[in-house]
């Protein structure tokens, strides 16, 4: 029901759809266990794995033999967050950041939660010496206290044609598309960074508030964190139809890549790759977590894309720059 209902008319299916991993392992261990015991009630649990079996792929790919890399362009996309600016210890990250992006030299590098602290078109150029000093760049950005500015960059070792954004209004969350020419075809790639929970502010520890139940200062955050969840789906379903809006009217191929804060058993993730491919579920191999922060991992960062490209290779990389990993999709132009 998650990937059908829209959270703004009645959100509670999004919920479970947040936590459908681990309500896939409850219910496989369920089935071990009655079968174990030989219970008929084992059928239950394999019935409501099967009722949702369609999303266990775009999870978790085996049996498939990996891609291959040959003759490819490669699209990255990263949340850095802000590169750990506002984090309490001593992990900040541009630098290995940088000589890590460098080193994978991404065709195509679509980065949310980019900061920049000091003059924006010199960090810029910082930046993009920093990365080799090839690329092409298109950058959106908002200030964030004196001299401090986050956002949204697309970089790009080939030429770009054109450069759009798109208004959520209402939200510190950031939409970019950039028209991209490579061999003399174009393609509109889309970077985004949906609206995110919004948890930082009140959150202990996912295990804090599981542990002490009877704590009612850990009963409180999980009230607000349930309210500040809610209202993450309800803008993330508005911004996906924005953003779906665009993609549908795209003159140019698209790849639509980025941080949706949503998994692939939501409304908004189905809204925005309906009639696209995902990248994971083509050419990934293995689990496809890319969140690792304090709540349980999970899958919210994407790269799809449309029937002009086929995708070859996928993978995640686990570096510990960020809470969330990058990840890459290796493409083809079709024939």
């Amino acid at each position: 029901m998650a990937v059908h209902i829209n959270p703004g008319n009645f959100a509670l299916p999004a919920f479970f759809g947040l936590a459908y991993p681990y309500i896939l392992l409850v219910n496989i261990i369920i089935v071990l266990t009655w079968a174990a015991l030989l219970k008929f009630e084992a059928l239950i649990s394999v019935f409501i794995i099967a009722l949702g079996f369609t999303h266990l792929k775009n999870y978790i790919q085996i049996g498939k033999h990996p891609g291959n890399k040959e003759n490819t362009f490669r699209v990255m996309s990263y949340n850095l967050r802000l590169f750990n600016y506002f984090e309490n210890d001593d992990t900040y990250s541009e630098k290995k950041v940088l000589e890590f992006l460098k080193d994978q030299h991404p065709d195509i590098l679509c980065l949310q939660e980019f900061f920049i602290n000091g003059n924006p078109s010199q960090k810029e150029a910082e930046f993009r010496k920093a990365l080799g000093g090839e690329y092409y760049t298109h950058i959106k950005i908002i200030g964030s206290g004196k001299n401090r500015y986050y956002g949204i960059v697309t970089f790009s070792i080939f030429p770009i044609a054109g450069r759009g954004e798109i208004i959520h209004p209402g939200s510190s969350s950031l939409s970019i598309f950039t028209d991209i020419i490579i061999e003399k075809d174009t393609f509109r790639v889309f970077n985004n960074h949906l609206q995110s929970f919004r948890l930082r502010k009140i959150e202990r520890s996912f295990l804090d508030e599981i542990t002490y139940p009877d704590d009612k200062e850990a009963l409180n955050e999980m009230r607000k964190i349930s309210v500040n969840l809610k209202q993450g789906f309800v803008r993330r379903a508005q911004q996906s139809q924005v953003v779906k809006a665009q993609i549908n009217h795209s003159p140019y191929p698209v790849i639509v890549a980025g941080d949706f804060n949503d998994t692939p058993v939501s409304y908004s993730y189905r809204r925005i790759r309906s009639g696209l491919y995902d990248s994971f579920v083509s050419s990934g191999y293995g689990a496809g977590f890319t969140y690792k922060g304090n709540y349980p991992p999970n899958r919210i960062d994407f790269v799809l894309y449309d029937n002009a490209l086929e995708s070859r290779y996928f993978e995640i990389v686990k570096v510990k720059y960020s809470d969330h990993y990058p990840v890459i999709a290796y493409f083809r132009k079709r024939n």
